[in-house]
């Protein structure tokens, strides 16, 4: 019988938590976080620099989901949750790459969460299935 590979990640626009879960216990890998942005004065006009900054947090974004892109190639159901509407934006992503066409991935917003929180919810979740 085929196993099948589950994970939950809560998420928002810069830090990624992954809960797998296998057999009713919950493993959590390293969190993903990205770096803040620096110094964000310079010799630049004002409008230049802000269209600067706002490349960069696209790319930094981008490269965010594409790291939650990767881990999610690894399983058959996956469960995108948190406070931010990161997870929609990663699901429309998704949604449009065929890579992705044979997971089940579902969506839920929830209230910030500590750590056993979201493996409780996590853990709901995927029993209930």
């Amino acid at each position: 019988m085929k196993t099948v590979k589950q994970i939950g990640i809560y998420m928002d626009h810069s830090t990624a938590i992954y809960l797998v879960f296998t057999e009713g216990n919950i493993v959590r890998l390293n969190e993903s976080s990205e770096p803040e942005n620096g110094n964000k004065e310079g010799i630049q006009s004002k409008s230049s620099s802000e269209n600067l900054l706002h490349n960069k947090e696209k790319q930094e974004l981008s490269q965010h989901y594409k790291k939650i892109s990767d881990t999610i190639r690894n399983f058959h159901e996956v469960l995108l949750f948190g406070p931010t509407d990161a997870k929609n934006e990663l699901f429309n992503l998704l949604k449009t790459n065929h890579l992705f066409s044979e997971i089940k991935i579902e969506v839920k917003a929830t209230d910030r969460m500590d750590v056993s929180q979201m493996e409780g919810f996590v853990r709901e979740f995927f029993n209930r299935l």
